[in-house]
């Protein structure tokens, strides 16, 4: 059985088998600790029996105006709980959290352009590519700027695809 809880401060001792995976990005602690304290409701954490942590999500709220959304900085299962639809239920949690807690247009992700598998994962979730970011990853490697619309973006504004791709230094946030 799994359930979902808020992410701590002493979970960062107990996600290494989540972590140490070659598709998750990994920060350095301030960061994590930073997005406890400023966003407690976007971090989340999926634990199985014994509290086994089973996967994360990181997320925050950002922008201005029609471009006030939910952002999804880290979701990640480990590899012996993938295919159990842990990712969809962490993305859910987190929409939930943008469109009834914040009142958010959209949820925004950033991915590897070289991951179709995710690409995949994230458009079954009902994203769509919005951009391209060039050199996004380490200034090497081009990334996806997908999007998905919340209720409050009535006429779907927020998920028109742009014509042309961007630079890192384009981006409203950070």
């Amino acid at each position: 059985m799994t359930t979902m809880r808020r992410f701590t401060c002493n979970d960062l001792f107990e996600y290494n088998n989540v972590n140490l995976d070659i598709l998750t990005e990994t920060y350095h602690l301030p960061f994590y600790l930073m997005y406890l304290a400023k966003w407690p409701e976007y971090c989340q954490m999926a634990v199985g029996p014994g509290d086994q942590t089973m996967g994360y999500i990181l997320g925050k709220a950002e922008g201005e105006g029609e471009l006030w959304h939910g952002h999804v900085t880290a979701v990640t299962v480990a590899p012996d709980f993938r295919r159990q639809h842990l990712a969809q239920k962490l993305m859910h949690v987190l929409e939930d959290v943008t469109e009834n807690v914040h009142n958010g247009y959209f949820v925004d992700l950033f991915v590897r352009k070289s991951n179709a598998i995710a690409i995949s994962m994230y458009e079954k979730f009902g994203y769509s590519k919005y951009r391209e970011v060039l050199e996004y990853y380490s200034g090497s490697e081009n990334a996806y700027d997908m999007r998905k619309a919340m209720s409050r973006d009535v006429h779907k504004k927020s998920i028109i695809p742009l014509s042309r791709p961007i630079r890192p230094e384009e981006l409203e946030f950070e």
